[in-house]
C-alpha cells in the first residue's frame, strides 16, 4: 500500500500524580484506534503519548510519601506505560517531561521567548488551585472554588515571569475563524471564543518560585518553568525540535501535528496557550485539536476522592482487553459525556460481542464444519438476497472511513456491527439448516456459507483498528488474511476451497452480572497507602422535613424520562437554562436554575428525570412546562438525576 503522506497525532501527556483510571485510559484507546485506522488507510503515522512529571502537586505527594519527586514520577510513569501497553496501544513515541533532551529544549525555548520580549518578569498575587496548578481571579471562581475542579483555592503571592498573551490574541482569533476544523467539536470552539478570547486574554504566569520540582530557568536561579510551557512543548521536543534551528529529521517530517487528542477539560490550554507559544516560536499551528468528552462512572466524573474509580487492569481482568476497548470506544458520544458501569459493560458485551459478533462467527464456522468438513466453496448459486448482503458489506468501508474522517469513532464501530447484524439476518433469511437436508440445494448452501465467510473477513479487517486481537482471532479461525483497506469495497477475496478451523474459539462468552460484580470485588487492586487518595466516607445530609403526603398525593405527579434535544441560556438571567425536552412523542420547554452547574452544550443528549405535569409558569419571561429533577448538596452543588441504564424518552418513573 502506498503512503498517503504523514499523520502525526498526540494524546495529552498523563499527569503523574497517581495511577490513571479508565477515564484517563479511554484517551489512549481512542488515539490508538485512530492511529491504527490511519495506518490501515495508508498513512505514515507517528503516534506520541507520554507523561507530565513536574509541578507543586507532585512535589507535595513525594514529600508526603518520604521519597524524592523523581522516585515518585519514575514509579507512576512506569505504571502509565504498563497500562497503555496493557490496552494494546501502538504508540511510536513515549515522552517524559523529565527526559534530558526535553528539559534542555524547554530551557532554550524559555530564554528565546524572553529575549524576544514575549516573556517579562513581574509578580503574581491571586488565588491558586494546587491540584489544577492554576491561578484564578475572584471573579473566575465558582461559588468561591476552582472553576475547573471545584476544590478550595488558596491566596498566593510570588515573583514570576509572564507571557504576553494579548500580543498574539488577534492573530489566533483570525486563525480560528479561517480554520473551522482547528477546534473540534464546534461547541469547544464557541466556548474558547466567547469565554476567553473575545473578552480579552490576561498575561500568563510561566514560572514559579514557591516550589522547586520543575525545569530551572537557568538565567534566574529560584525560578522553575511553570507547567504549561513545560508540558505543551513535549509535542515538538520529543520529535526533535531544536530552538537553535538544528531540528531533527523526525520534526521536519512530522510538524505541524495533524491531531492533538485531549480531554475537554484542557481544551483552553491547547487551543489558546499552545498555538500562541507556537506563534511566538514562528512555528506552524497544528491542523486540529479535538477535545473529547469524559467517561463518567455512573453519573459523575471519576475521582479517587469520590471513591468511584475504575481501572483498566481491573476491567480487563474480568472482561478482556478488546471487550473494554469496544465499550469505551462504542459507548462514548461524539461531544457528550459517556457512562461506564458494571451493569452497562455486561449488557453491551452480552448483546453486541457475545451475541451479534461471537455467535455469528461460531455459527458460520460450525456449519462449514458440519456440512462440508470445514471446506468453504462458492457453489455459484445466487439469489436476490445475496446482492443485498453484498451491498451492505461492500459499502461499509466507505461509511466507516467517512465517520473516522470526522472522528466519530463510535459511529464508525456501529457501521461495522451493522455489517455483522446483516450477516446474522442473512442466516435467518437463507436457513442453511434447511438447505442441508436436500442434496439438490447443497450448492446453494455452499454459496451461503462462502458469502458469510467473505463478509466476516471484510468485517474483521475493518474491526482490526478497534479490536485488534479479536480481528486476528476471527481471521485465524477462517484461515484468512487481513484484506487491504483499498480492497474492502469489493466482494470475493476469500479463497475458494479454503478450510476453516475445526474448533472455533468462543470469542466472547455471555456474562452473569452477579458473578461479574463478585469478581469485581475480589480483583480490586490494593494501592500503596502512601499514594492512595482513598475516599473518606461522606457524611449524609439532613434537611428540613416537609409535611407527609398520602400515596394518592404522590400518584398525582407524573415522572418520565426525557431527552434534552436543545438547550440555551436564558438571556435575562444568570441562573437559568431553557431546555427543549423530548418526552415520548412530545417536546416540552423546561426552564431550570442550573446555569452555574451545566453549560448549555453539555446538556444536549442527556437523558433526565422530568416532573411532567407541573403547572406551566413563566420564569424570566420564558414559559416553563415542567421540572428537571436534581439533587443538591450542602454547598448548593446541583446534579441532574439521570437513569443508570439506557431508557427511552417517555419511560415512566415509578
Amino acid at each position: 500500500m502506498s503512503s498517503k503522506g504523514k499523520f502525526y497525532m498526540t494524546t495529552a501527556i498523563a499527569y503523574t500524580s497517581g495511577k490513571p483510571h479508565i477515564g484517563n485510559t479511554y484517551e489512549i484507546v481512542l488515539a490508538d484506534a485512530i492511529a491504527r485506522f490511519k495506518r490501515q488507510q495508508g498513512y505514515d503515522v507517528y503516534f506520541q503519548t507520554g507523561t507530565d512529571e513536574h509541578g507543586q502537586k507532585i512535589q507535595e505527594k513525594a514529600e508526603a510519601a518520604g521519597i524524592t519527586p523523581k522516585e515518585h514520577v519514575d514509579k507512576i510513569a512506569g505504571e502509565v506505560k504498563r497500562i497503555w501497553d496493557l490496552m494494546n496501544s501502538s504508540y511510536d513515541g513515549f515522552v517524559r517531561t523529565t527526559d534530558a533532551d526535553h528539559e534542555a529544549q524547554v530551557k532554550k525555548i524559555f530564554k528565546k521567548l524572553y529575549d524576544k520580549g514575549d516573556i517579562y518578569k513581574g509578580a503574581y498575587e491571586g488565588l491558586y488551585c494546587t491540584p489544577c496548578e492554576s491561578f484564578w481571579t475572584e471573579s473566575q471562581l465558582v461559588d468561591g472554588k476552582c472553576p475547573d475542579c471545584g476544590r478550595e483555592v488558596m491566596p498566593a503571592k510570588e515573583e514570576a515571569y509572564f507571557f504576553k498573551m494579548s500580543k498574539y490574541a488577534d492573530r489566533l482569533i483570525e486563525h480560528i475563524n479561517t480554520h473551522p476544523e482547528f477546534i473540534q467539536p464546534v461547541s469547544r470552539k464557541n466556548e474558547m471564543m466567547n469565554n476567553f478570547l473575545l473578552p480579552g486574554l490576561q498575561d500568563l504566569c510561566v514560572s514559579r518560585t514557591s516550589f522547586s520540582w520543575g525545569i530551572p530557568v537557568d538565567f534566574d536561579p529560584g525560578h522553575v518553568v511553570y507547567v504549561w510551557l513545560d508540558a505543551l512543548t513535549n509535542y515538538i521536543t520529543k520529535i526533535g525540535y531544536d530552538t537553535d534551528g538544528n531540528s531533527g529529521e523526525l520534526f521536519v517530517k512530522n510538524w505541524p501535528a495533524d491531531l492533538h487528542l485531549i480531554g475537554k477539560d484542557i481544551i483552553r490550554f491547547h487551543t489558546i496557550y499552545w498555538p500562541i507559544f507556537l506563534m511566538a516560536l514562528d512555528l506552524p499551528l497544528p491542523r486540529q485539536v479535538f477535545g473529547h468528552p469524559w467517561l463518567l462512572q455512573g453519573n459523575g466524573k471519576m475521582s479517587k476522592s469520590k471513591g468511584n474509580v475504575l481501572y483498566a487492569d481491573e476491567l480487563t481482568q474480568i472482561f478482556g482487553v478488546d471487550a473494554v476497548r469496544y465499550f469505551v470506544l462504542h459507548e462514548m458520544p461524539f461531544d457528550n459525556d459517556g457512562i461506564i458501569t458494571w451493569e452497562l459493560m455486561v449488557e453491551r458485551i452480552n448483546s453486541d460481542l457475545a451475541n451479534t459478533l461471537g455467535n455469528l462467527v461460531n455459527r458460520t464456522i460450525s456449519m462449514s464444519n458440519k456440512y462440508f468438513g470445514g471446506v468453504v466453496k462458492n457453489g455459484g448459486v445466487s439469489e436476490a438476497v445475496d446482492e443485498d448482503l453484498k451491498s451492505v458489506v461492500t459499502q461499509t468501508a466507505a461509511k466507516v472511513e467517512a465517520k473516522m474522517e470526522v472522528l466519530r469513532v463510535a459511529d464508525a464501530m456501529t457501521e461495522i456491527f451493522n455489517l455483522f447484524k446483516r450477516c446474522n439476518k442473512y442466516i435467518d433469511e437463507t436457513t442453511p439448516w434447511i438447505l442441508a437436508k436436500d442434496e439438490a440445494t447443497l450448492p446453494r448452501l455452499e454459496t451461503v456459507l462462502y458469502n458469510l465467510a467473505e463478509s466476516i473477513c471484510i468485517g474483521a479487517s475493518l474491526l482490526k483498528s478497534f479490536m485488534p486481537e479479536t480481528a486476528d482471532k476471527i481471521l485465524l479461525s477462517l484461515h484468512a488474511q487481513e484484506i487491504p483497506f483499498e480492497e474492502l469495497g469489493r466482494f470475493g477475496h476469500y479463497e475458494d476451497g479454503n478450510k476453516v478451523t475445526e474448533k472455533p474459539e468462543i470469542l466472547f462468552a455471555r456474562l452473569d452480572l452477579e458473578e461479574v460484580l463478585k469478581k469485581a470485588e475480589e480483583c480490586q487492586p490494593q494501592e500503596d497507602s502512601r499514594e492512595s487518595e482513598a475516599a473518606e466516607e461522606e457524611p449524609g445530609i439532613d434537611i428540613e422535613p416537609k409535611p407527609e403526603i398520602t400515596f394518592d398525593d404522590f400518584m398525582k405527579m407524573q415522572f418520565q424520562v426525557g431527552e434534552i434535544i436543545e438547550c440555551k441560556a436564558v438571556e435575562k438571567s444568570k441562573k437559568l437554562l431553557c431546555s427543549q425536552v423530548k418526552i415520548g412523542s412530545q417536546v416540552k420547554q423546561i426552564v431550570s436554575g442550573i446555569r452555574k452547574h451545566y453549560a448549555p452544550e453539555d446538556m444536549v443528549g442527556k437523558k433526565v428525570m422530568v416532573l411532567v405535569n407541573l403547572k406551566p409558569a413563566k420564569l424570566a419571561g420564558v414559559l416553563s412546562e415542567g421540572m428537571l429533577l436534581c439533587a443538591e448538596d450542602e454547598n448548593g452543588e446541583l446534579a441532574l438525576l439521570i437513569p443508570d441504564k439506557k431508557m427511552p424518552s417517555g419511560a415512566e418513573i415509578c
